[in-house]
């Protein structure tokens, strides 16, 4: 519904200019089909924004996978597979700071199903226990970043905690891949 409210806020001020600047001339067809064809462009650019994926559901998957993709490269570095590179980790780090900061956000209540989400049931059964598992994350993923290690043991050291969250949330909050 607010789609619709949208396309109609946007076609009347896509036309009330045009309207000023000289289409008032256009009449009968020509104005039907000037009409028309700035009806259909005026679809054409609102569907894709319709049909983003800005779900809870879509959100949250998002997040994850931008911390997997962060966790990639320094897992890799710890496995001693790439070279250790501080810049990496820290963009690393700052990735998980942000999920952190803001994934508890999108688990509002009717988002357990739906974008086959690995959200177990628990989240909104047991709220209080998947907040201090987040608080854990930021705390963990904060006194990395504060540690801003420069050596591959200095990274050991600050990545445990963070990947020890991870997983303890995991256990509890996450149903696991069938794949």
């Amino acid at each position: 519904m607010i789609q619709l409210k949208w396309i109609a806020t946007a076609a009347h001020r896509l036309y009330t200019p045009l309207l000023n600047i000289g289409f008032r001339k256009l009449r009968g067809r020509k104005m039907i089909r000037v009409l028309l064809i700035l009806s259909i462009l005026a679809l054409l650019i609102s569907l894709p924004q319709a049909w983003a994926g800005d779900t809870p559901q879509e959100v949250r998957h998002e997040i994850m996978e931008g911390v997997g993709d962060a966790a990639k490269p320094v897992g890799k570095m710890l496995k001693g597979e790439q070279e250790f590179d501080a810049a990496v980790v820290m963009e690393s780090f700052q990735t998980w700071s942000h999920a952190a900061g803001d994934f508890g956000n999108h688990f509002p209540d009717g988002s357990d199903t739906g974008y086959d989400t690995e959200a177990r049931e628990t989240i909104w059964t047991d709220r209080d226990g998947f907040n201090e598992h987040l608080v854990t994350f930021a705390d963990a993923v904060n006194a990395a970043i504060e540690a801003n290690p420069q050596d591959l043991e200095a990274l050991k050291v600050a990545t445990g905690p963070v990947f020890k969250a991870c997983k303890a949330c995991h256990e509890d909050y996450r149903v696991e891949d069938e794949d």
